[in-house]
């Protein structure tokens, strides 16, 4: 059945590209070199697609959070000073004061004193497991022996709520809270003494915490400890020791690490059955241009960050060979025991990637003049590569938010949706064994160097408030469904559906302005000329003497034969296109008619005709230039000026007249641009529209038979987070603003929205802004509303909005509303975002307010950036966008009439056409021959779809129109005609008879 194909769908590229490009094999040290050739080859864009699949049965789930960003009680219960203590509480630089609100870690979070309010909301999330980190200084005060009871029975009780919960700790034993009593008396990691300490305070934890602990972390992100701790002193204990001391005390954690492995794995592994790792982060990085030295050096990236560590670990004991070859007496030696001891001291791959390393504490010169990225999947698949295919637990994984940023975390839930699907596809896809997730963090606390400049958390906490109250974000609902669900599991409204579209379905094409080329085809050159062919074998003029000139007929337009042609090769039924009435009135009246440009007009209509296209056409498109007004209107305020509205009711009446025996379907304004328009200038423009629509109602529409609206831009808007009230009522906001302010008048009640009339009162009123929206009179509105024969709009994306401004860039002040991306979308070249259920939402939303209005979509397209390569986009595009129609039409009963793709050729709409135009050439694209094939089908025909038998269509006869207009003098003149042909035949009859007779 269609269903179960349907559901099936997402499995079929997991298996070409399991085929084709293979999985991750027997890794080894530069094997994941191969990782960037093996996704550029990717197809474009299926694999960008998004996954809807679920994770493996048993996948963890998890949220974590470090002592120091969220304990506080940083004098309580005994605790010790650590590092990040003494670090927090320096004073102020001279360069500026001290940054208001709480200083470091202090009390953050205030989660010592808070345990139970954590588990609840662990609980709330329904995760399986809870990655958390021990305070070393809360347990061991001054890093050593003795230990501290307050401390010992504190994580006691954290891990004994867990267990009567169900949840899965995850332990770390030092996430760079060092204490500081180790730092002044051995120089901290720097000291060779460290790793014995720090198996000291292990077996401290796997004798206490053991029995209840199954995952052990030894320690977090040791690059970042090593380099910015103890090399550039950018993070604590501070030390400025240049690369040589970032590299010793690498070299001391590996070694540490490394004996906490074997402590567990010599005495505790038989009776506790828990595993060892240690948390590595990494960043991803990408080639400048796709060549062999590019590669080399993302793969050299990839050794001096994550590599330094995870190769001693996972391989042979040793730092990379790049590592080595590049930095000779900087970098420690191994010997031959101590790499064997290093060697395979990790029983899983814990990895950490996100925020804390990605962008913010990766040194320009560690990207080796390459591009940083987050493609978490393809650093996935470089780890499976390089280091043996192991098992990988994401330990840490998120972005972050403003820390002004409360409750409505969209920027956040997009980069984990991002994250988590990209997890998806590197299991699915790319056969890479990861076995769990942790979202990073549970709550808001203290970032790091970054303070509380942002947050991570799932749960927002007003840090200065007394009781911290954990408030649940929208990533919680978020995180909550996708734990519920296992994943992102296929959805009926997912999947495309299979119908057709009903008889008389208009198939349309639109071009902004046509081509207008006026050369003759033919020679009308009316000089006569004699041809010398004894001497100069050339023409010459005959001076004074002419032939007669003969009319001018259509078919001596070349370029109008052309662009008829192509369109007739897309078998569309339809061609939209304006008119440029600052050409056809260049002074803005009549006293000025370019006649040339209106019979080039009337002949590309009746060549239309000709060939049973209808042409589709607007009387004005706004464009960059003046907005396509004749310059004495644009001169004198345009549209504000409302002198306007009565020249475009001339000029209207005037292309009724001219072309009316041609054109049946009439646009008043295409695509007025609302981001452009003054509420004065909308004002005059309805009025214009309206007046334009009962001049053609009254004085044409009997005679000519044709219908006219006005066409709009109506992109989607979204709520960013779906959960918020708030950010629905800042979608219905814009939506009103956008589409409504012109919509409402004309096909709802004559005015504008209430929505619009109420935020102004309210902005004026509060901000001090001072933006009148006019007020149309009883007569006006009577005159406005129902100006309409259909409802024409042009849709090209979807957008999200919130309420919580997060980016200054994209926050608009005047409507309070923060614009949102959802990175797990496709994007054109120009990023605009391809969201074709957004067409579906927009035509439900027509409907519900404006009731059963026959619709069509006058325009939808996307950029392809003049690459072949993202005309497999616009294939997809088309493709969906158009299945997405027909479930509006089929399964909403939306009133769907017709749909045209913008546009018809990249000579006049520059990477958007369906046509390329290169060396004065027009040549199909792929994306033409797929939208072609759908028009052929009328949608998209299934074995179970019933045939639809359509009338034969009669190509309409421009030329009628004067025949139908003039029966009496038919009538007349056919009299005329047979009594001529009666009387000839009785001559001819009499006149042999009498010839006979004299015979």
């Amino acid at each position: 059945p269609a269903g179960s194909m349907a559901l099936a769908a997402p499995l079929l590229p997991l298996l070409l590209l399991v085929l084709v490009l293979g999985r991750p094999g027997q890794g080894a040290p530069g094997q994941g070199a191969g990782t960037w050739s093996r996704f550029a080859r990717l197809p474009y864009p299926q694999d960008q697609l998004f996954l809807h699949d679920t994770f493996p049965d048993g996948f963890l789930w998890g949220a974590g959070s470090a002592a120091y960003q969220t304990e506080g009680g940083w004098r309580q219960g005994g605790k010790g000073a650590s590092v990040w203590d003494t670090f927090s509480h320096r004073p102020a630089t001279p360069s500026g004061a001290a940054p208001p609100g709480p200083v470091g870690g202090d009390v953050a979070s205030d989660s010592y004193n808070n345990l139970f309010r954590d588990v609840e909301g662990l609980r709330r999330l329904g995760v399986s497991h809870y990655r958390f980190s021990l305070s070393w200084a809360r347990l061991l005060p001054n890093g050593t022996a003795p230990a501290n009871p307050a401390g010992l029975a504190h994580y006691g009780r954290l891990l004994l709520r867990l267990r009567q919960l169900g949840v899965e700790p995850v332990v770390t034993l030092y996430h760079w809270d060092l204490p500081q009593a180790l730092q002044d008396a051995f120089g901290g990691w720097a000291s060779p003494v460290l790793p014995q300490l720090f198996r000291d305070y292990a077996e401290l934890c796997f004798r206490h915490f053991g029995g209840q602990v199954r995952y052990w972390l030894t320690m977090d992100n040791p690059y970042v400890v090593a380099w910015h701790g103890y090399g550039t002193g950018r993070l604590p204990p501070g030390v400025q020791g240049g690369p040589r001391m970032g590299y010793l005390a690498a070299h001391h954690l590996l070694q540490a690490h490394a004996k906490v492995w074997h402590l567990y794995n010599d005495h505790f592994r038989p009776t506790q059955r828990g595993k060892v790792s240690i948390a590595l982060g990494s960043h991803w990085i990408k080639p400048q241009r796709m060549t062999e030295k590019n590669i080399k050096e993302c793969q050299k990236s990839l050794d001096f960050v994550l590599g330094w560590f995870a190769k001693p670990i996972f391989i042979d004991g040793d730092y990379p060979e790049s590592m080595k070859s590049n930095l000779s007496s900087l970098l420690p030696e191994f010997s031959e025991v101590e790499k064997e001891y290093i060697k395979g001291s990790a029983d899983f791959f814990a990895l950490s990637f996100g925020a804390t390393l990605s962008f913010q504490l990766l040194d320009s010169h560690m990207k080796f003049q390459q591009l940083e990225s987050i493609s978490l999947r393809q650093l996935l698949y470089w780890i499976s590569s390089e280091y043996n295919n192991p098992q990988i637990f994401i330990v840490e994984n998120s972005w972050f938010v403003s820390g002004t940023t409360k409750r409505d975390d969209a920027k956040y839930i997009y980069y984990l949706k991002k994250f988590i699907m990209e997890t998806l596809k590197a299991i699915r896809y790319d056969g890479v064994n990861v076995f769990g997730y942790t979202v990073w963090s549970l709550l808001d606390g203290f970032e790091w160097h970054r303070g509380y400049s942002i947050r991570r958390g799932l749960f927002y906490v007003d840090f200065q408030s007394h009781d911290k109250k954990l408030m649940p974000k929208s990533s919680v609902l978020f995180y909550q469904k996708l734990i519920e669900k296992n994943g992102f599991p296929p959805l009926p409204e997912n999947q495309p559906i299979e119908g057709i579209f009903p008889c008389g379905f208009a198939w349309g094409v639109v071009d902004n302005y046509i081509q207008v080329d006026m050369t003759p085809a033919q020679f009308l050159d009316s000089s006569v000329y004699v041809w010398d062919v004894h001497q100069t074998k050339k023409l010459i003029k005959v001076d004074g003497v002419y032939t007669s000139k003969r009319k001018h007929h259509c078919v001596d337009f070349a370029a109008i034969r052309l662009q008829v042609s192509l369109l007739q090769e897309m078998h569309v039924t339809h061609f939209h296109f304006s008119l440029k009435w600052s050409s056809i009135l260049p002074l803005g009246n009549l006293s000025l008619i370019n006649h040339t440009l209106v019979h080039y007009y009337q002949c590309f209509a009746s060549e239309l005709l000709r060939v049973n296209i209808t042409p589709v056409v607007a009387l004005w498109q706004p464009m960059i230039d003046n907005q396509e007004l004749p310059v004495s209107l644009a001169k004198y305020g345009a549209w504000e000026n409302t002198e306007t509205v009565q020249a475009f009711v001339e000029y209207a009446r005037f292309c009724f007249t001219s072309l009316g025996d041609h054109v049946k379907f009439w646009i008043t304004m295409n695509e007025p641009s609302v981001k452009n328009l003054t509420y004065t200038a909308g004002h005059n423009l309805l009025k214009a529209h309206a007046k334009v629509w009962h001049l053609y109602d009254k004085e044409f529409r009997r005679s000519q038979k044709g219908k006219i609206s006005i066409a709009l831009q109506a992109d989607w808007v979204e709520p960013a987070c779906p959960f918020s009230r708030n950010d629905q009522e800042v979608a219905d906001r814009i939506l009103e603003f956008d589409i409504g302010w012109l919509a409402e008048p004309i096909f709802g009640n004559g005015d504008y929205p209430e929505v619009m009339r109420a935020w102004l009162h309210r902005i004026n009123s509060v901000d001090l802004y001072n933006f009148h929206l006019p007020y149309f009179s009883e007569e006006e509105k009577k005159l406005i509303q129902g100006s309409f024969d259909f409802f024409a709009l042009s849709h090209y994306t979807t957008t999200l909005v919130g309420s919580e401004k997060e980016d200054a860039v994209k926050y608009d002040h005047y409507l309070e509303v923060q614009m949102i991306n959802d990175i797990t979308w496709l994007h054109s070249p120009s990023r605009a975002a391809v969201v074709p259920w957004g067409l579906r939402k927009l035509l439900m939303w027509v409907k519900s307010k404006y009731g059963d209005v026959p619709i069509y979509v006058m325009a939808n397209g996307i950029d392809d950036g003049h690459n072949m390569v993202h005309d497999k986009l616009r294939v997809y595009y088309i493709q969906n966008y158009i299945n997405e129609a027909l479930k509006a039409y089929t399964l909403d009963t939306v009133n769907l009439q017709g749909y045209f793709v913008y546009s018809f050729n990249d000579k006049t709409a520059p990477k958007y056409g369906l046509y390329s135009y290169i060396a004065n050439q027009y040549e199909p694209k792929p994306s033409m021959k797929h939208y072609r094939e759908i028009i052929d089908n009328n949608g998209f025909p299934g074995p179970e779809t019933p045939e639809l038998l359509c009338p034969e269509e009669v190509a309409p006869c421009a030329e009628c129109h004067f025949f139908r207009t003039r029966k009496s003098l038919l009538a007349f003149i056919s009299f005329v005609f047979v009594a001529f042909i009666v009387t000839i035949f009785f001559i001819t009859y009499y006149s042999k008879r009498v010839e006979r007779r004299y015979k």
